[in-house]
């Protein structure tokens, strides 16, 4: 018979209950409850999200079929579901962002020297969005289109070890770039994104502040080329390396420094791909690498 601590005991004794406990009063979590507090709130959703509960039914049934449990869960009884509809609807959600910050931060430590299979020593970001979709009926504030609900969450990845550093939620009409503006560049970081953050005065921002970016180009941006960079091996798939300067009234005043292109031609697949960025230090095939990283997102959104 088994009397050690459960999995999911073991897991939450990673919890930092001592810095929760001081956002909880920061924020009056748990003035004037008596069912269920927010230590209790957090370990319940906790579970639901690391056994794939799907409703708020579902958690009360699961919750209740084993009421033995529960003390050595930090429950003091079994959890109504109306209690915790409640709890959702009307707990400050900023108890839970300042949680995830502080988890967030104890993970990235863990990982900081991860190997992201290139050799590089820079913070490398991988930068996307995903739309979620709602039902239109219960969140009419959800704007997306005249029949359907959506939020859209924005995350910037940090590839070492895959832990999100940034996410934003906001309503699915908001588009890609305009998340670059709630981002504070960080010096000597390469941020990962897809063509979708294309903004010329945005991209100029990361610039200034010391970092780098990686993106595609879209089909219908004017420039002209102001040098070619030799390309020893074609192999590799790199067809091209050019500095290049953008044309325009008005995308030169937003991006008014050279910018590198490149050109590469997926020696497996074949497909082609033109790459967009301001780091003339790494190789063509590191920037290609870097942007086949970007999927690491995709696969977190998964």
């Amino acid at each position: 018979m088994h009397v050690g601590q459960t999995l999911f005991s073991q897991v939450m004794d990673f919890v930092p209950w001592t810095s929760f406990d001081r956002i909880v009063r920061k924020y009056g979590g748990d003035v004037r409850v008596r069912t269920l507090r927010c230590t209790e709130h957090f370990r319940v959703m906790a579970f639901a999200q690391v056994t794939y509960r799907e409703s708020l039914r579902d958690i009360e049934a699961c919750l209740g079929a084993q009421p033995t449990k529960l003390y050595g869960m930090g429950l003091r009884e079994p959890v109504a579901k109306s209690t915790l509809a409640d709890a959702n609807e009307l707990r400050d959600w900023r108890i839970w962002f300042d949680l995830a910050t502080v988890l967030i931060k104890r993970a990235r430590k863990l990982y900081v020297k991860d190997d992201i299979g290139l050799d590089l020593a820079n913070t490398v970001y991988a930068l996307d969005s995903t739309t979620i979709d709602l039902c239109l009926s219960l969140f009419p504030w959800a704007d997306f289109r005249s029949t359907k609900a959506a939020v859209k969450m924005h995350t910037l990845l940090d590839l070492r070890g895959n832990i999100p550093s940034f996410i934003h939620v906001s309503d699915g009409k908001m588009g890609d770039a305009p998340a670059l503006d709630l981002i504070t560049p960080e010096a000597g970081a390469i941020y990962v994104m897809d063509r979708g953050y294309v903004d010329f005065r945005r991209l100029y921002v990361i610039h200034q502040a010391g970092a780098f970016f990686v993106t595609r180009t879209k089909t219908n941006m004017k420039y002209h080329r102001v040098y070619s960079h030799p390309v020893s091996d074609k192999t590799t798939g790199v067809g091209a390396d050019q500095s290049i300067a953008l044309d325009g009234f008005y995308t030169k005043q937003d991006y008014p420094q050279h910018l590198r292109r490149v050109s590469f031609c997926d020696p497996k697949t074949g497909k082609r791909l033109v790459f967009l960025t301001n780091n003339f230090a790494l190789s063509a095939e590191m920037i290609a690498a870097l942007y086949k990283k970007r999927w690491q997102v995709e696969l977190f959104f998964k």
